[in-house]
């Protein structure tokens, strides 16, 4: 079950580059008991995600898995039911255990198994976030475009999370959705079991 709320309030709009415009929160959903995913559909309770704007921006805080070692995901719509639209991307993150015990190379690496090549399923924004009660990812994701039928729609994450070997990651991912069709939906969820908790706001912005 999710709990709706579309209050703006001054942390909210006080925590962005002015230079990206004047933001409108579209929706927020919280989770008060765990769930599969949250999705965000353009028409659906609300939520706008068409030509309005032409930059979207999802900010996620406190997603908390209910999986030991999950990933935080997503994916998008592009104009049929499903969330499978094909993407290219790209992802590298930095690392830090709590004790210091990683090696430097491990401390800025290339994520070879966090990228897509034209590929349909779930994009990583996260690696294996621990489910510990003070263990969760936080983040944001910004897409460009997304009714575009000329072009493809681009898209940026950065997430923070805490690693399930209590370790600080911090993912950067970037890539595009390779489609013709209009992008109208959002999915996240975790590679493995529920979301346990956390919120997720959309935020559309205008032109700068």
């Amino acid at each position: 079950m999710a709990i709706i709320s579309n209050a703006v309030t001054m942390a909210d709009a006080g925590a962005f580059s002015a230079s990206l415009g004047a933001m409108t929160l579209i929706k927020t959903i919280t989770l008060s008991s765990a769930a599969a995913n949250i999705t965000f559909a353009h028409g659906a309770s609300s939520v706008v995600l068409d030509g309005t704007y032409p930059i979207y921006r999802f900010v996620y805080t406190n997603i908390h898995p209910a999986t030991d070692g999950a990933a935080l995901q997503v994916n998008f719509r592009d104009g049929s039911t499903a969330y499978d639209a094909t993407k290219t991307t790209t992802k590298f993150a930095t690392y830090q255990q709590e004790n210091a015990g990683e090696s430097s190379g491990d401390r800025l690496a290339y994520q070879n198994g966090g990228d897509l090549a034209q590929g349909t399923g779930f994009q990583q924004l996260s690696n294996s976030t621990g489910n510990a009660s003070d263990e969760v990812s936080c983040g944001e994701l910004t897409l460009f475009s997304p009714s575009s039928t000329a072009f493809i729609k681009h898209f940026i994450a950065r997430t923070s999370s805490v690693h399930d070997a209590s370790a600080e990651q911090d993912h950067h991912v970037a890539g595009y959705c390779n489609v013709t069709a209009a992008i109208d939906g959002a999915q996240f969820k975790f590679s493995s079991g529920n979301i346990d908790a956390g919120t997720i706001k959309l935020y559309g912005i205008k032109d700068s």
